[in-house]
């Protein structure tokens, strides 16, 4: 079974980026954050997915099917990783015997068998990171960590990791995915920037879902993390006419997780509050390479 083991270099990017996380095979926020990029008039090649494609709700095979269709940029997270090699269970990190790694083997079955030849092809030719320049600032791209594809990276997680991440890819900025909960830190004079994911709520008591987009200003670069509506309803109907787990099919109109197994204890301090839209500006003088 190979798998590609490359970085890809998408060179010097101009005009606002767009960057999303976790399909997670939700099919009806999929096709409404191509509907929302195509408003936006942000081309394909200027649109990013942090990885997981392939998860928790009721349409694997057309979800991934949008996404290799839309032509954009999809970066190689864990969840590809397993089903790509076929796997026995999702590589998610969960600890054994916890709700989320009962739950995970339930959805992951029903998802591996939707899968096809195609679907697993190209997930193994997914690049595992990717690299960009815009605004004078180089940026890596990754699904978990520097370390671990499937490592969990939220706002309150020990900052080392982000330290460190910075340092060993040689970057000025990473943006991450697979934690599910939007965040931009500036952190040492570096940035780590988690865009949340289209295929979940945020765990904020709402059934909306995350992306966020990257602009250079004559301040530096502004990333804006933007909320998205869809249709939550039928893809938690779809969920339950295919008897997934019923707490995921919860979770998409009550916007709370089943469990927080994963979360710091920040975050989960924090469940069941709405985030809010916002913009966080990186000013052009503050550049890790210029300390």
């Amino acid at each position: 079974m190979m798998f590609s083991d490359t970085v890809r270099d998408l060179g010097e990017l101009t005009g606002p980026i767009l960057v999303f996380g976790g399909p997670y095979s939700n099919l009806q926020a999929t096709q409404a954050m191509i509907c929302e990029a195509d408003r936006l008039g942000i081309a394909p090649e200027n649109i990013i997915c942090t990885g997981d494609v392939v998860a928790y709700a009721a349409d694997p095979a057309a979800t991934t099917d949008a996404i290799m269709d839309w032509g954009i940029v999809t970066v190689m997270g864990n969840c590809e990783e397993s089903f790509g090699a076929e796997a026995d269970d999702c590589g998610c990190g969960f600890e054994e015997g916890t709700a989320c790694d009962v739950m995970s083997r339930q959805w992951y079955a029903y998802a591996n068998a939707c899968l096809t030849p195609e679907h697993r092809a190209w997930m193994r030719e997914l690049p595992r990171r990717l690299g960009f320049t815009l605004g004078g600032r180089r940026f890596a791209v990754l699904h978990g960590s520097a370390q671990s594809i499937n490592e969990f990276v939220f706002e309150a997680s020990d900052d080392d990791v982000k330290y460190s991440g910075l340092e060993m890819l040689a970057v000025d900025a990473v943006i991450g995915g697979h934690s599910g909960v939007p965040f931009t830190q500036l952190t040492g004079g570096g940035l780590w920037h988690n865009a949340g994911v289209i295929g979940m709520p945020a765990n904020d008591a709402t059934p909306r879902v995350w992306y966020s987009i990257l602009r250079t200003t004559d301040q530096g670069i502004e990333i804006e993390i933007c909320p998205l509506e869809y249709d939550h309803a039928a893809a938690a109907r779809a969920m339950r006419d295919r008897k997934l787990p019923e707490g995921y099919a919860s979770c998409l109109e009550t916007g709370l997780w089943p469990n927080m197994d994963v979360m710091p204890q920040a975050e989960r301090a924090r469940a069941g509050q709405p985030l809010a839209a916002g913009t966080v500006l990186w000013p052009r003088h503050v550049t890790a390479a210029a300390e």
